[in-house]
């Protein structure tokens, strides 16, 4: 069985980073589409950035120019680079993987394999 699990949360003044990562295990997933997504108190869950098994990258408007996504299929993970985070970054963040190409805006339900998150505040 596939876990997700994510680490690298915590809480940062604004204008701070951190680098989330998720580790996979139980199974290979580097053909599949990976990706993260968060959801903040009272909203619904929103993608923030996807990467494909060829490494391209599709990236919600808001963290353009702040956020990178990358993967490292020899290490069966993913991380998030987040720099100038913003209060507005608050939320809980989720990794999450599908079999195939990533897709322009992959919501989370189309997700096969999703991670219990890791919360970020940026205050």
């Amino acid at each position: 069985q596939v876990q997700l699990v994510e680490s690298g949360g915590g809480s940062v003044e604004a204008g701070g980073s951190l680098r989330l990562s998720c580790v996979a295990s139980g199974y290979t997933l580097h053909r599949y589409c990976m990706g993260w997504f968060r959801q903040a108190p009272g909203k619904e869950r929103e993608g923030v950035a996807t990467i494909d098994a060829d490494g391209k990258t599709v990236y919600t408007e808001s963290v353009k120019g702040r956020f990178t996504i990358s993967r490292d299929d020899a290490k069966h993970a993913i991380y998030l680079q987040m720099n100038t985070l913003k209060p507005e970054d608050t939320a809980m963040y989720y990794c999450a993987a599908r079999a195939g190409i990533c897709g322009r805006n992959d919501n989370w339900s189309q997700m096969k394999f999703r991670g219990q998150g890791t919360q970020v505040t940026v205050s």
